[in-house]
């Protein structure tokens, strides 16, 4: 297994993302539950999130965050999809 980062960039209001925000983190809390997604959140300032995603490969993380409620709606403009390798903290055991 591998780690990627994934960062959204998001192309809905903030109004819009607010309404669906509750369906979105039952979502990525299911995948943290699963222990596929080892931490998320939204970036300050910024209209977008950084996910770690524990997957075979970058098309299998694809393949997951086409069912995040956010996707499906249309709300995520940009997904950036990046194999890293944490050499310090929490995550290293995970590489």
């Amino acid at each position: 297994m591998s780690v990627f980062a994934v960062t959204y960039h998001y192309s809905a209001s903030p109004e819009a993302l607010a309404e669906l925000r509750p369906t979105h983190r039952e979502f990525t809390g299911a995948l943290y539950d699963q222990g596929v997604l080892l931490t998320s959140g939204p970036f300050i300032d910024y209209a977008g999130a950084l996910l770690l995603v524990v997957a075979e490969s970058a098309d299998e993380v694809s393949a997951i965050l086409d069912n995040d409620p956010f996707d499906i709606a249309g709300f995520i403009g940009e997904r950036v999809i990046l194999q890293w390798n944490p050499l310090n903290g929490p995550f290293k055991d995970h590489a």
